[in-house]
């Protein structure tokens, strides 16, 4: 039998660990959303999380979870997006330093983000070779722990507590539908809501321009993510070595989306539930009321609503794409 990177008993060490820190977020309905998914949709709000994304769950589990004497050396991670932010607002709760690479085409508001929380950020190259090297030598010279995005066990299990919190909130759920990039958030869900509910569906959701891990389901092998472009920049990568056996083995089906899906879902939640979510927390929604719509294998669904960081101009702009 594969062994997974978290267990429930990890998920719910997580949960208690993180309690003082996190935000339980909420779940929300919205009838038009239901009438156009034909079924019943429980959406949970990762969107009012502490920095704006589920990624604080993960990042924080990993950074309490460090000895007195390691936490003190700091952490470090390469990232442009919500984990950046998530890390380094983490390791300031606990008054220790964060290290993040972040590549010097990142827009300047995430960096800003990553400064504001107390962060210290190294420019590198816009590419993976470069941010993995420039994290190497920053831990190396600093003794700081590196915290990868999803692919850390830690950080899987901070995750799951969205699994544990959902479940405890809607009852009769029989499916979670999940954005999945590079599988920290599906893996800790499914590894939670498994063990809780084991006849439970579990839907991954991804770009139909970066399919990787749809193709991987279908071969049964790991595969890389293409680099294509997207709107939900933050399902742009690969699977990880933790997270792949979890997709492979307890993640029922994956579908994708289009990009003019993913316009229309998230202009559809700003509207109708005045939620701003980004890109990547719509691939979910569009889903639902897409290819899913037609699904006759589960009945109660919760969509997790990953995230909303999104500046306002790409928002415009995105709004403005979608009336044309």
């Amino acid at each position: 039998m594969t062994a997974f990177a978290a267990t429930l008993t990890d998920i719910q060490s997580a949960a208690r660990r993180i309690a003082p820190y996190i935000h339980t977020t909420p779940v929300l309905r919205s009838t038009l959303l239901d009438s156009l998914a034909q079924r019943p949709l429980h959406f949970k709000c990762e969107v009012f999380q502490r920095t704006g994304s589920f990624k604080f769950r993960g990042a924080s589990n990993a950074v309490w979870s460090l000895g007195d004497e390691e936490a003190a050396r700091g952490v470090a991670t390469h990232s442009s997006g919500n984990h950046a932010q998530a890390l380094a607002c983490a390791a300031r709760l606990r008054g220790i330093p964060a290290h993040v690479v972040m590549p010097s085409d990142s827009a300047r508001s995430k960096r800003s983000a990553v400064e504001g929380y107390g962060g210290r950020v190294i420019e590198c190259e816009p590419n993976l070779a470069s941010r993995e090297t420039t994290a190497a030598r920053v831990c190396a010279e600093t003794g700081a722990t590196f915290i990868a995005p999803y692919d850390h066990p830690h950080v899987i299990a901070g995750q799951g507590t969205i699994g544990l919190e959902l479940l405890s909130q809607v009852d009769e759920l029989d499916a979670i539908i999940v954005p999945l990039g590079g599988g920290g958030l599906i893996s800790g869900i499914t590894l939670a809501a498994r063990a809780l509910r084991p006849s439970i569906r579990i839907i991954g959701v991804e770009p139909t321009a970066v399919s990787d891990a749809a193709e991987s389901k279908r071969l049964g092998v790991r595969q890389a993510a293409t680099g294509a472009a997207t709107l939900a920049d933050g399902l742009r990568t690969s699977l990880g070595l933790l997270t792949w056996p979890v997709v492979r083995d307890l993640v029922d089906s994956i579908v994708t989306v289009s990009e003019r899906e993913i316009v229309c879902a998230l202009r559809l939640v700003y509207e109708r539930m005045k939620i701003v979510i980004e890109p990547s927390a719509a691939v979910g929604v569009a889903a639902a009321i897409g290819p899913l719509r037609e699904r006759a294998d589960f009945h109660r669904a919760g969509v997790i609503l990953c995230g909303g960081n999104i500046d306002a101009s790409t928002l415009s702009a995105l709004f403005a794409e979608g009336r044309s």
